[in-house]
Parts: C-alpha cells; structure tokens; sequence
C-alpha cells in the first residue's frame, strides 16, 4: 500500500491507521461561525435555545438581521450556500408550514419577494433558489422553527472548489453583506420594519 506521495507504507497497514496522513477535505477556517455552533444543534435545543427564537431579540447587527415585518423576520445564514444567503422565518417558534398562520405564510412570501429584489440590485444576483426543508430527515438544520432559504446565484458562481475540493468560497464577509442588504431593503416595502 502506498501513500499520496507514492511511499510505500508497510504490508496490510492501511494509511487510515497513520497520524497526519491527508483525508479527502480541504479545510477553509472560518472561526466566525463557532458562536452558532456552540449554542445551536441541529434544533435539539429548548425553544429558549432557538437561534430563530433568539435573533430577535439581539441588535440587527450581532443577529445578522436584514429586515424585520410584522410577523416574520429576514436574516443572514451563518453557514451560507453562497454570498447573500437570506432565511425568511416568523417570530413565533413553529415548525411546520402548515401549521403557520395565514399572516405568516401571507408576510414569508411577501418578505420573500422584496428580498429577492435586494439581492437582485445589491449584488446583481442572477437567479435564486429557494425552498424549506421541513423536519430533520428532510435536512432542516433547525428543525423546530419555520425558515425558507433564499440563496442569491449568479452565471459563474459555480467552480470546482465545492465537487472537488469540498469547500465552498464565500467572498464577502456577512457583516458587510448583511449591511449592504438593510441599506436597499426599501421602507416602503416593509411598513412595520424597526432595526434595533
């Protein structure tokens, strides 16, 4: 058996059983996001817990927050699949779609809308996916509280670095995003919006 560099290791001595020796992953550090991983697990949390539950009532700027409405909030991911990776959740800690009131479902989608159009004029995103995963085996990383994902695409902003590399670029930072955002979001798309 040999190692990446071609050195032949020992007879039957598989290269998993050496310290140091290179996985598959490259790693990108990005110490900023320790704060969610420490007080957040996968929605396993108390409701007291609830990064979703919580947010609100920190400043815009140490939550992240884009933009608040009546019912629902906008915010930055922590652990974004691109550059302006907005999540659109209500106040009220619910878990399911269809268990939100109309007046939720009613401001998500409308909140959704003028996001959208943010990311569009602030950094000129090209497209959008968006969705919610609902319950953990459908991949909610904080299953226990409504959010719909709005991630910003643009032509170029796939490369070999997340199918090869397993990592993924991120270019600007998500203070000065979350600035650049809560700077075009509109007054007059959101009536009810106060920043803290």
């Amino acid at each position: 058996m040999k190692d990446y560099d071609g050195e032949e290791l020992g007879e039957g001595e598989p290269s998993s059983q050496f310290p140091a020796v290179p996985d598959a992953f490259q790693r990108l550090w990005t110490p900023y996001r320790l704060a969610y991983i420490q007080t957040n697990h996968a929605g396993a949390e108390p409701d007291d817990a609830c990064p979703f539950c919580v947010a609100p009532s920190l400043s815009d700027e140490q939550a992240l927050i884009v933009a608040r409405g009546k019912h629902a909030y906008v915010l930055l991911n922590l652990f974004p699949y691109n550059s302006g990776h907005m999540l659109v959740c209500p106040y009220r800690h619910v878990a399911m779609y269809d268990d939100a009131t109309d007046d939720e479902i009613a401001e998500l989608a409308s909140l959704t809308q003028v996001a959208m159009r943010v990311a569009r004029t602030s950094s000129g995103a090209h497209g959008f996916n968006i969705g919610m995963n609902q319950g953990s085996v459908a991949g909610a990383g904080v299953a226990s509280h409504l959010h719909q994902h709005i991630v910003p695409r643009w032509a170029n902003d796939s490369n070999f670095f997340p199918i090869i590399g397993g990592t993924k670029a991120i270019p600007r930072l998500l203070g000065e995003v979350r600035s650049a955002f809560a700077e075009a979001w509109p007054a007059s798309e959101s009536p009810q919006f106060s920043a803290k």
